[in-house]
């Protein structure tokens, strides 16, 4: 989960099923086709061409999908550095909690901010989600 003040993005988690294939496991695939089909009746050149363009679409938007998730994950990170130092205010289970930014983690979860208020008590992994305001 990719997170950004006020909100939650996108969903990173998101990862192929063991069925799912690569493009070379569709070539593999597709010679087999190829190689097993009755040669009395061949079938439609323009049905491969089809699934051919097909699948290269597909695998184009899974692209796009990995380098955005990649993007998100640099902005978030951007984010919470920015933080660092400024008096922010957070949500707190059901209560608000201000203080000033005093650290950053980083973890397959996300960026996790440190807050410190003025009585010195520190509230830790802060998700860039539960960040309702920052003050300047």
């Amino acid at each position: 989960m990719i997170d950004a003040i006020g909100g939650t993005v996108v969903d990173s988690g998101q990862e192929l099923s063991n069925n799912a294939i690569n493009q070379e496991d569709f070539i593999r695939l597709f010679l087999a086709q190829l190689t097993n089909q009755d040669p009395l009746e061949p079938v439609d050149n323009s049905q491969f061409l089809a699934q051919m363009a097909q699948f290269t679409s597909l695998e184009q938007t899974r692209l796009m999908n990995e380098s955005l998730s990649n993007m998100l994950t640099m902005e978030s990170s951007a984010q919470g550095l920015q933080l660092l130092g400024q008096s922010v205010q957070v949500i707190n289970g059901n209560s608000l909690f201000d203080g000033s930014v005093e650290g950053i983690s980083f973890n397959s979860s996300g960026v996790h901010l440190t807050v410190k208020n003025s009585s010195n008590e520190f509230l830790t992994d802060v998700a860039l989600a539960d960040v309702r305001l920052v003050q300047k």
